[in-house]
């Protein structure tokens, strides 16, 4: 059986996706930004939580202060990457629930009451949530780099607060000269999937 969706949106998003190492100096516009989120804020959590929150790295000041937070061998394409995405966790995002889910806003204080469980909950969500904004970038024509090798205090200190959880960095723009690593084997179908 064939998927409906086209085998070129397939390759785009799927197949030839890869991690993005280096990027030229065009401008990822706060337009493809806004087009990325538009699309991807319908991609399900639980509860509708939408425990995402992301910060935009832009200027030289703020970047600066985030590469010096990042491992040594991801310093060099953060430093040179057209926007850096923080992707964060928001351990409060419970006080949005009446809004995000109308017909159960008592959901707020029956399930999200303990900051323990937020936790929990913005953590797995937020991280759903991330890989649907590596898709976005994808559907957008760009690359994305994410990245976990950092100091995640640092960065939380630096741009977040208490109740946000840094998730991964993101390096976004149009992938550069050799900006891709060979393709990595993956699981054959009968390695991942069984049937019971």
């Amino acid at each position: 059986m064939s998927l409906v969706l086209d085998p070129a949106a397939q390759d785009l998003l799927f197949r030839e996706a890869r991690t993005a190492n280096t990027f030229t100096d065009e401008p990822v516009t706060d337009e493809q930004v806004q087009a990325i989120y538009d699309l991807v804020k319908y991609g399900p959590t639980a509860f509708n939580q939408s425990p995402l929150r992301v910060v935009l790295v832009r200027s030289d000041e703020a970047r600066a202060r985030l590469v010096k937070h990042m491992a040594e061998g991801n310093q060099p394409k953060t430093s040179t990457a057209p926007l850096v995405a923080i992707l964060a966790a928001d351990n409060e995002f419970h006080e949005e629930l009446p809004a995000l889910l109308p017909h159960f806003p008592q959901a707020k204080d029956m399930f999200f009451s303990e900051r323990p469980v937020r936790e929990s909950a913005a953590s797995l969500n937020a991280a759903l949530q991330a890989a649907y904004f590596i898709i976005g970038v994808r559907a957008a024509g760009l690359a994305a780099g994410p990245m976990t090798g950092y100091d995640a205090a640092g960065i939380e200190k630096e741009f977040l607060d208490g109740d946000h959880n840094v998730l991964m960095v993101v390096n976004i723009g149009k992938p550069g000269e050799d900006a891709w690593f060979p393709r990595l084997p993956r699981l054959a179908f009968d390695e991942v999937v069984k049937t019971v």
